[in-house]
């Protein structure tokens, strides 16, 4: 007998139809034989409601307040499914984060689990039970209703397969797993039978939006077998998905597993900066006190050997703020001068197999320049590299590098 963590997220409940669909795919699993614990979001479009009748009373709802009103719509769910399977004849226990001990600390609305007590559920798998979890949500040590922040039901699910010791935690979403690279960019991206921990952790961080980098990270502290499975929606669809694994299981494959991009970014450049040692911190400072995260960064000494230009990027969100905060730093360093870019995109080429292959950037480099694709930023680690470009060629600069590096064959 296996355990199995299972998670579902707002669309694949959205509906009582779905909801059904859900318990009779569920009661499938069970039927094997394994031991099933479901851990599910809010019924689609529900946060958003709630969130909005939040605000239409606070313009800045209080934190606390805000955890005990989103926690309500996993509750409804979690209610809904176990419903639905003792409907089918399905044994099933609903539970809040809270009822199976869920602790976290107590940041409010983006809380982090630091342990979770699996004693409750152990026990009613071993009464033949379904238990069936309230993703996105715990319980600080206070007692008091946290949230977890975006992606929480997956973080839920990955931490709950851990502390049971899950055979696997399989995540259910709106594609039938993780592919080369987006579908509606490059309609020959191929699905992935298997992809590492390493390599999703970039993919995720870089972009992809099939997991949410939390539960990768958590996946991969704790040894978690993770797949990604479609959802089923009015009828059960089948196949294997893709699992994340880990490298040392991982057959020899593909130098480059995926393309990741990301349109989410900004770039700024102070000009003529005092080359002298601390000027970094002094140009990043105040940007990581304001709460604003860097992502790439370059630094060019200028020919006189006494100025330097620094370039970083930033999410487009915070583009606004963190160029008045540079235009000030500027004028406090007697900077020459400020500039910004809020229309370039993030492309990512990411594959363990760079450790052991030369010549990946240069390939990389010569697609792009085929397609007359200026490159005005450049990052690397290990198994990934990143360039920046103007926005306009990020759907050209996906297909290129896909076409040039034959990721629509298989292995």
């Amino acid at each position: 007998m296996s355990l199995i963590v299972q998670k579902y997220g707002g669309t694949s409940v959205g509906s009582i139809e779905r909801i059904k669909a859900v318990a009779a795919r569920v009661k499938t699993w069970r039927e094997r034989g394994d031991g099933v614990v479901v851990v599910v979001s809010a019924m689609s479009g529900e946060t958003d409601r709630l969130v909005a009748l939040a605000k239409a009373i606070q313009a800045r709802p209080n934190p606390r307040e805000m955890d005990v009103l989103l926690s309500t719509g996993e509750q409804v769910t979690i209610a809904l499914l176990s419903m639905a399977l003792e409907d089918l004849g399905c044994p099933a226990k609903s539970y809040t984060g809270g009822q199976v001990h869920i602790r976290t600390d107590s940041a409010h609305n983006k809380a982090r689990i630091r342990k979770i007590d699996g004693a409750r559920v152990k026990a009613d798998l071993d009464a033949g039970c379904v238990v069936v979890v309230a993703g996105f949500q715990g319980v600080d040590e206070a007692g008091d209703i946290t949230t977890l922040g975006r992606g929480g039901s997956d973080t839920s699910a990955v931490a709950m397969a851990a502390a049971l010791g899950a055979d696997e935690c399989q995540i259910y979403t709106d594609v039938d797993g993780v592919y080369t690279t987006d579908p509606r960019i490059e309609p020959r991206a191929r699905k992935l039978d298997r992809i590492t921990f390493e390599e999703m952790l970039e993919m995720a961080s870089l972009g992809s939006k099939v997991l949410q980098i939390r539960a990768v990270e958590f996946a991969g502290k704790y040894r978690v077998p993770l797949r990604v499975l479609p959802s089923p929606k009015f009828e059960d669809e089948d196949g294997e998905g893709t699992l994340i694994s880990f490298e040392e299981e991982a057959v020899e494959g593909a130098v480059i597993s995926g393309i990741a991009s990301n349109r989410d970014e900004a770039k700024l450049t102070i000009l003529g900066v005092p080359d002298q040692p601390g000027v970094a911190h002094k140009i990043l400072g105040p940007i990581a006190e304001a709460n604003i995260e860097v992502d790439m960064i370059i630094q060019n000494v200028t020919a006189d050997e006494a100025t330097t230009d620094f370039t970083f990027t930033v999410h487009r969100n915070d583009y606004e703020r963190a160029l008045e905060i540079l235009d000030t730093t500027a004028r406090s360093l007697a900077a020459r001068e400020v500039a910004g870019d809020d229309r370039i995109v993030k492309i990512s080429l990411v594959g363990v197999g760079m450790r052991s292959h030369a010549g990946i950037a240069s390939k990389m480099f010569a697609a792009l320049a085929k397609e007359g694709i200026n490159i005005q930023m450049i990052s690397t680690s290990e198994i990934k590299i990143s360039v920046v470009v103007d926005e306009k060629y990020l759907e050209l600069g996906v297909r290129a590098l896909h076409q040039a590096f034959e990721l629509h064959r298989g292995d």
